[in-house]
């Protein structure tokens, strides 16, 4: 009995822990977080940041932006501009209960069996991702609150969000 309180409350402490989040690229893992993106046209792309679970929503949004920046100014443009965005939310499975039992006979001799499971989540929460679709440019800035100067972004949001 002892073994198990441990560790249900080991299971327990370690329920609240958040999976990190980074500024990074995806690895290859279909739900791993980071960014990447996609070339829709020569001036067009598709960003997305998907956060560690638990990561709050305004840190998984900068990170896109931050990334649509950083492309940006690697592709030889001086702004972008958000023309799409779109939020997906990923819930952590719940916690579950489950039974079974069973029974065995070889000759004269029998025996039954009882298990007991029970399944505590340890992500921390629901995984979110944000995805922009922005438009390159260069020179002059278009008037607007979904264009954003990418010099302006990176000075602001890296400083912020990641210390630097």
């Amino acid at each position: 009995m002892k073994r198990l309180l441990l560790c249900v409350t080991c299971a327990a402490a370690l329920a609240g822990c958040a999976t990190p989040t980074a500024f990074a690229p995806a690895s290859g893992s279909a739900r791993a977080s980071g960014f990447w993106d996609t070339r829709i046209e020569a001036d067009r792309f598709r960003i997305s940041y998907r956060g560690g679970s638990g990561a709050p929503a305004a840190l998984v949004q900068d990170y896109a932006l931050l990334h649509a920046a950083d492309l940006t100014l690697a592709e030889g443009y001086d702004w972008f501009q958000v023309v799409g965005r779109f939020g997906e939310v990923a819930q952590s499975g719940g916690s579950s209960l489950s039974v079974g039992g069973g029974s065995s006979h070889y000759g004269r001799r029998s025996s039954s069996g009882f298990g007991l499971g029970f399944e505590i989540p340890l992500g921390g929460g629901p995984q979110l991702t944000e995805t922009l679709e922005i438009v390159m440019g260069k020179g002059a800035r278009p008037e607007g609150r979904n264009a954003y100067g990418a010099r302006d972004v990176q000075t602001s949001l890296r400083g912020r969000r990641l210390g630097a």
